[in-house]
């Protein structure tokens, strides 16, 4: 299952280079910590001849993590929300 979504990641993202001469490639975030990602974008960069940037492993975290750690010290001092609490964002959009 993972070489098809990786098959299938790289097949796009081929058309897409190929479609914008990128010469560029970043592959950021959790997802850069699989090993078989990498060598398909290292592979298809190689082939493409872009440049890949690639994450030390150490710097492949996502926001799970802090996510976990921010809720863990709100359960530590008691602040829940209801079942009914509404989602929000504080995120200000421009309007340009």
């Amino acid at each position: 299952m993972q070489r098809c979504i990786i098959k299938s990641l790289a097949s796009k993202l081929e058309k897409a280079i190929n479609a914008h001469r990128c010469k560029d490639l970043v592959l950021a975030g959790g997802v850069s910590a699989n090993s078989g990602l990498r060598n398909a974008m290292t592979a298809l960069a190689a082939k493409k001849r872009v440049n890949l940037f690639l994450p030390d492993f150490d710097l492949t975290t996502d926001n799970a993590a802090m996510i976990a750690l921010c809720g863990y010290f709100k359960y530590v001092k008691g602040e829940f929300s209801s079942l009914n609490a509404i989602p929000y964002s504080n995120i200000k959009l421009s309007n340009h």
